[in-house]
């Protein structure tokens, strides 16, 4: 039985979105602090962040508040668009790359914008693309340019971006968090999220019309990521000791890292375009990054292919295409010096840990991704924004380069970001 109760498809050239208006105090004019290591701190404002996004290439954010949202460019950092909502803000805030088309879901205060209705805008040509409802609240929506996804509790509803059309609906356990990835690349159209069992995980190829069930842990799964290509996949349980790294084709785990040894709640996984890093983030106020070599046997540098699975991919059109500065002379993670006997000892003992790792304040929930060579940012539910770079070959503590206090709210409330 279908969850959606409504549909309104179309562009519709009269139709606005509520009452936006785009205040004076934008980016150029916005009231600013020095906060040292090259950024910048706001004033203090009377709204709450509820919830930050990054878009397809990592290149931008959205942050969704209780007046509105707004857009960042990640480098160089700068406020780049703000709409402000007189009757009540926004829950979700999910951009199509650098455009201006928005899916929009929102956070209960406005009956026009309830939280179990996803609408997707055309900011620059004001247009209502379509709006779609459903029975229970939307927990989170992915975009990609051929489908855009809705996430509820217990169900996942893809569409195709050219006519809407509903082409896939696939239950899964309870996903209060909203679980997902849906890649972006042009040549393969993947989806990942939780199965209908514990730990279970199911990748759907739409390309290949296959789909694929992964058993990654024996606890719920709490975090994902898969690369832009949709071949990788990455996965923490709710226990978040360790991060399992799969292909998505075959099933296959390919390594597995340890974060730490005592319990934690996962915030965020990345994994860099190249193949080469992992990056995670937990409630322990530590950011993690451990050297991936999934890819070591298969890559070609020279072309931007490599293959997984028996399967040769051409990268060299995606953003994600091998960066020859980190395929040199990179470092190892961590390991024990008992790891030699592996089989022999405990698992715990030939564990592999993070390679570099930068100490966050703990007070709140951080997204990361991985920018230029060999730099991580971080988003915080604070408001706060950290570019920080590693050593590629020795690794050891990372170094913060720049920082920014994009927003600082008088009060906050407590919501999972959005990857």
């Amino acid at each position: 039985m279908s969850s959606q109760v409504s549909t309104s498809q179309g562009l519709n050239p009269h139709a606005t979105l509520g009452s936006f208006q785009t205040p004076p105090s934008q980016a150029s004019s916005c009231p600013v602090t020095q906060a040292g290591a090259g950024g910048y701190e706001v004033e203090e404002e009377d709204v709450e962040l509820l919830s930050v996004s990054w878009n397809q290439d990592r290149s931008c954010f959205s942050a969704a508040t209780t007046d509105g949202f707004r857009i960042f460019s990640c480098k160089p950092f700068k406020e780049t668009l703000r709409r402000v909502q007189g009757n009540g803000g926004f829950g979700i805030i999910e951009m199509l790359f650098r455009s201006n088309v928005f899916g929009i879901v929102g956070e209960g205060s406005d009956k026009r914008y309830p939280q179990n209705k996803l609408t997707i805008y055309d900011d620059h040509k004001s247009n209502l693309i379509g709006e779609f409802s459903f029975r229970s609240d939307i927990r989170a929506v992915k975009l990609s340019r051929k489908y855009f996804v809705v996430v509820l509790e217990h169900e996942i509803s893809v569409y195709s971006f050219v006519d809407h059309k509903l082409i896939h609906q696939i239950e899964t356990t309870s996903n209060p968090n909203g679980l997902c990835c849906l890649s972006c690349h042009t040549d393969n159209s993947v989806m990942a999220c939780p199965g209908m069992s514990q730990g279970l995980v199911r990748v759907d190829h739409f390309g290949l019309k296959a789909t694929k069930l992964i058993t990654a842990h024996h606890s719920n799964i709490s975090c994902m990521a898969m690369t832009v290509d949709g071949l990788l996949l990455a996965t923490a349980s709710v226990k978040g000791i360790l991060i399992r790294i799969f292909n998505t084709i075959d099933g296959t785990c390919l390594q597995e890292v340890r974060r730490g040894v005592d319990k934690a709640e996962i915030y965020s996984i990345a994994l860099s375009p190249n193949l080469q890093w992992l990056a995670v983030s937990s409630d322990k106020g530590t950011m993690h990054i451990f050297s991936l070599r999934v890819g070591a046997g298969g890559e070609d540098a020279s072309n931007g292919k490599y293959a997984i699975g028996g399967r040769q991919i051409d990268r060299s059109n995606s953003s994600g295409s091998v960066d020859p500065v980190l395929l040199a002379n990179t470092g190892s993670n961590v390991s024990s010096s008992l790891s030699f006997m592996k089989g022999i000892l405990p698992k715990y003992f030939s564990s592999e840990w993070s390679f570099a790792q930068f100490r966050l304040p703990e007070v709140t929930r951080y997204i990361t991704a991985f920018g230029d060579q060999a730099t991580v940012m971080m988003i915080g539910l604070d408001g706060s924004f950290y570019r920080c770079s590693f050593d590629p070959v020795n690794g050891g503590e990372m170094v913060l380069d720049e920082y920014f206090r994009f927003l600082k709210p008088r009060k906050s409330r407590s919501r999972t970001p959005i990857n």
